[in-house]
């Protein structure tokens, strides 16, 4: 998935709005933001798992975000040491979860002596296992001259984009920076298009300020770069709160980001929460089964609420294909939950202005 316009990253998901995945995405959409950057795993092992009940926290966050429209990443900090497990993790985690693409955050560690391999090895399994749609991006130093020795060409011929850590720490000149460092990555083999990452932390006694902020974005737009990121959420929703009051002011138009509407339906079924499903129906909207016909939005919330507590409870939904466009889609899907099994999902939508006022579906569960 191609990335424009603004985007975060997240470090320690419990620290951001206290891990609430709802209110994550909520936050995000209101942000204005098309892309959020989730730290998925660290070296060999994955990354945001709760400590005391090993529950994956990514998962409900990605789900929440891409029902809202918001394309989602995984970022993974690398070492080297062990360049095939470290791939596998990654392998598994972007297809577990079900991501938009994946980030590389490669730093000192590759700069050590016969790391070119490492990186090699990693680059080649990687893209072996990963789904060949899924973009790949690299995060590393901003200006490449000042760190030759790191293996750029290695990662970078696997990589679609480059998303260098343009931090102008100890510094208050975000614009010339970031002219300097794609200035540099144009002398690197291969060149990738650049998506660059600016700062929201404190440095010491050093922070950036919202005005640089708005300068890195318009000085991105200037450059003609689709994208620009920040780390992290936590800094910027706690002691920068400035920082993201700047970012979610600025406006910075883009293409239709949203999924087509059986992939939105699907990523609001997987959340399980009947309001997101609901946020998709007008108030009139009509439900049609080979059973039965419904009209309205209090009787069509109680058949999703009997559907998610007894016909597919705690179920996962994949949409297997679909047609049409507009006001009108049909398209197919398949579950899996505690109580069976759906492999004939078979629905139709009738769209006006955008929600829909006209569904029929028919399923068995096995």
């Amino acid at each position: 998935m191609d990335l424009q316009g603004k985007g975060m990253m997240i470090w320690i998901l419990s620290r951001c709005e206290n891990g609430d995945p709802e209110a994550i995405a909520k936050t995000a959409q209101s942000a204005g933001l098309s892309h959020v950057l989730i730290k998925i795993a660290n070296g060999t092992r994955s990354f945001n798992i709760d400590a005391d009940t090993g529950a994956d926290l990514v998962a409900p966050v990605v789900q929440s975000l891409k029902a809202r429209g918001i394309a989602v990443w995984g970022w993974h900090y690398v070492y080297g040491d062990a360049p095939i497990s470290e791939a596998n993790i990654a392998i598994q985690r972007v297809n577990e979860l079900n991501l938009d693409g994946y980030l590389i955050d490669a730093e000192g560690e590759y700069k050590d002596s016969g790391k070119d391999i490492a990186a090699q090895e990693f680059m080649t399994k990687l893209k072996t296992g990963l789904p060949s749609s899924t973009p790949v991006g690299l995060s590393s130093y901003r200006w490449p001259k000042y760190h030759p020795e790191f293996p750029w060409t290695e990662f970078l011929e696997k990589c679609d984009v480059n998303m260098p850590q343009v931090y102008w720490a100890q510094a208050h000149n975000p614009a010339e920076q970031l002219e300097r460092s794609l200035n540099e990555f144009k002398t690197i083999t291969p060149f990738r298009p650049i998506i660059p990452t600016g700062p929201m932390y404190v440095y010491g006694s050093w922070e950036p300020t919202a005005q640089e902020t708005v300068e890195f974005l318009d000085k991105a737009r200037a450059l003609d770069m689709k994208a620009a990121n920040f780390f992290a959420w936590y800094y910027a929703r706690t002691i920068l709160e400035p920082l993201w009051s700047a970012l979610a002011n600025y406006s910075w138009q883009v293409g239709p980001t949203l999924p087509d509407f059986p992939q939105r339906y699907i990523n609001a079924l997987n959340t399980r929460d009947i309001n997101q499903v609901m946020a998709l129906y007008a108030s009139n909207a009509t439900h049609i089964t080979p059973a039965r016909t419904i009209q309205g939005q209090a009787a069509i919330w109680s058949w999703y609420s009997s559907f998610f507590s007894q016909t597919l409870p705690n179920a996962a939904f994949t949409l297997t294909d679909y047609s049409g466009g507009g006001t009108s889609w049909q398209f197919n899907w398949t579950a899996t939950s505690s109580n069976g099994s759906v492999q004939n999902g078979k629905d139709t939508f009738g769209l006006l202005d955008g929600v829909i006022t006209y569904h029929y579906s028919q399923f068995t569960v096995k």
